[in-house]
């Protein structure tokens, strides 16, 4: 578990092209808006790719500081031919992004695999 932002406790793993992230907020940064995007570019460039999914399984809140760090990252990342998704975000976060409308700019799937493979869950008609 690397501790490099303050706040968030980070599990990183690589996999072929992607970093994986499992993300663990500390109850003392529920409301503050740590550098962790800064945080997260920088293991980017360390393990040369610009291809990330976030796990959100463990994240309380999805604030708007949050989120705005977040779209600013993945700017960064588009810019640079990557990619950045989300994985594991409660109903509750689901909304937070479907209502400000940014579910396509952070995308989100259920499982690490479908974030990889870029797989939509099929919704029922």
């Amino acid at each position: 578990m690397l501790s490099m932002a303050p706040g968030w406790d980070l599990e990183v793993e690589r996999g072929p092209d992607w970093l994986i992230v499992k993300l663990h907020c500390l109850p003392e940064n529920l409301w503050d808006a740590p550098p962790l995007a800064d945080t997260l570019w920088t293991l980017l460039e360390q393990h040369f790719t610009y291809r990330l999914v976030l796990e959100c399984h463990n994240l309380p809140l999805l604030h708007t500081m949050l989120i705005g760090k977040l779209l600013k990252l993945q700017k960064k990342i588009t810019a640079n031919g990557g990619m950045l998704r989300l994985c594991g975000l409660s109903a509750a976060n689901r909304t937070v992004l479907e209502t400000c409308r940014l579910d396509t700019r952070l995308p989100y799937f259920d499982t690490r695999v479908a974030a990889v493979l870029g797989q939509q869950p099929i919704k029922p008609r």
